[in-house]
Formats: structure tokens, sequence, C-alpha cells
């Protein structure tokens, strides 16, 4: 007896071409993610040294592109017996405030989901929790943050806890909605097939949610990354968000921008990482 396999190609459109329109057609993709940007970097910096050498404003507000850039350097490296800024080096602050970042988010992350998983499937939960989680939400992080710091002192407790709050939100809310648009055909087809209701959960309801839970995630890190200056408002050295707080005391604009830079530039490389670890965990997003 024999037996067939039907290899179906990753790409019907693209393996039906010729190759050279194939490579036409991944050249054009490399254009699109790697060309684009490097475009609009080199357009950015021209912008801005066009601005700085108009001599609109003073220096000290928009300083010379090679300015930032040795700023950078002395940022980054000991130079006349100064070693980085406020003694420690670009890696140490943005290790410190990866580290306070991944704490609280980790913390705010696990929250959020476990108590979106329970307000999408408990109706009497939803209804407790989602007013407070409104108002949390509509909380920006230094309305709260000095509270925090009164009751849990200046150390690294105020910090953690306003970057978890920050990001549980955005989890939590995400995830709810997810649940709730579960696709009610799948679910009933398996209740139909006698799951009870933590099968239907954990089979149907969660695989479903995961493509929106991951939204969720990427953005409590974003707004938990952006919370981050006022995370280290006090006691914040070694940090970026401490290192440009200090420097805004002294209009030290380029360092400021160095540390902007910094905190932008790695914000890009964890949603890049999260991208890519959601499509590892979750290769079904779009196709139910």
């Amino acid at each position: 007896m024999s037996t067939s396999v039907e290899v179906v190609p990753d790409d019907p459109v693209r393996s039906s071409l010729p190759p050279s329109r194939a490579k036409t057609r991944a050249g054009r993709g490399y254009l699109t993610t790697i060309g684009l940007p490097l475009v609009s970097l080199v357009v950015f910096i021209g912008v801005w040294q066009i601005a700085a050498s108009s001599g609109v404003w003073n220096e000290t507000f928009v300083p010379y592109p090679s300015t930032v850039w040795k700023a950078f350097v002395d940022f980054s490296t000991t130079h006349d017996g100064v070693r980085g800024y406020q003694g420690y080096l670009l890696w140490e602050h943005l290790y410190m405030t990866l580290r306070r970042v991944f704490a609280g988010v980790l913390i705010g992350i696990a929250l959020g989901v476990a108590l979106g998983l329970a307000m999408g499937t408990v109706k009497w939960v939803r209804a407790v929790l989602e007013p407070w989680l409104t108002f949390l939400r509509a909380l920006p992080p230094l309305a709260y943050f000095f509270l925090l710091v009164i009751w849990l002192g200046i150390d690294e407790a105020p910090k953690v806890t306003l970057l978890a709050l920050a990001a549980l939100p955005p989890a939590a809310v995400a995830t709810t909605a997810a649940v709730l648009a579960a696709p009610v055909g799948l679910v009933e087809a398996a209740r139909a097939l006698g799951a009870g209701r933590k099968d239907v959960i954990r089979d149907v309801v969660i695989p479903s949610a995961l493509p929106e839970t991951f939204t969720g995630i990427r953005l409590s890190v974003g707004i938990a990354y952006s919370s981050v200056v006022a995370a280290e408002l006090f006691n914040g050295l070694p940090g970026i968000g401490g290192a440009v707080k200090d420097a805004s005391n002294y209009n030290n604009t380029p360092v400021v921008l160095v540390g902007i830079f910094a905190i932008g530039i790695s914000g890009l490389i964890i949603d890049g990482l999260l991208r890519a670890l959601e499509r590892r965990v979750v290769p079904w997003r779009g196709k139910i």
C-alpha cells in the first residue's frame, strides 16, 4: 500500500513566482524593514543638525548631535578621572533601571493576567474589580508615587511597586477582553464533548486569549518603562531615570538626551524580543 504526503508551501504566492521575481520581492522586503528605518534615522539627524545650526534656539536647549555624541562617550567611559555620570557608566545605569523594570513588570503582569482571567470567567469578580482597575489606570504615576515613598521609604520598594502598579491595568484589561472574546462555537463544542469548566478554560479560553494577552503584556512593559523616570525621582542613582532627573536639574541637555535615547532604544529592543517570543509561543495568532 502506497502513501503520499502533500507538502504545502509556507508561502504559496512566493513559491509560485519565478526565482528572479522572488529575489526582487525579498529585496524589497529588506528595503522596507531595514532601509526605510535607516533613511528615517538619517533624516532625523539631518533635521536635528539644521535646527541646532539655525541659531533659533540656544545650544543649551538644542545641542548639536556631535555634542550629544561626546556626552554619550563621556557617559560610557572614564575620562579625566571621572567615571561615567555620577560615578557610574551608562551600562550600569541602564542595568539598574532594567532590573527595577523587570521586577515591577513581572509582578504587575503576573497579577494582571491572573486578575484578567478571573474577571473574564467570573462575572461578579469583574463587577467588583473593573472600576478599581479603571481608577488606577487613569492615575498618572506621580499622583501616587509620593504616597508610596511615604509608606515604603526611598529605597527599591516604592520604585518596583510603582512600576508594578503601572504594568498591572493594561495586562488585566487586555486579558479580560480576550477571555470574554473566546469563540463561542469552540466553547460550546468543547462542552458538547464532555469538557468541564476547568477543561474549557484550560483548552479553549486560555489558548484563544493568549494573542491579545501578549498585546496587553507589551503595553504593560511600555507603560512601565515610560514611568521609569518617575520611579527614579528619589534615590534613583544609579539608574537612567535618575541620571536624566539629575542632569535636568543642571540644564545638562546632552546627558538628558543620552538618557532618553538609551531608554527609547532599549525599549525598542525589549519590544522586539517580546514580539519574537509571541511568534514562538502563540503561532496561531490570526488563524483561529
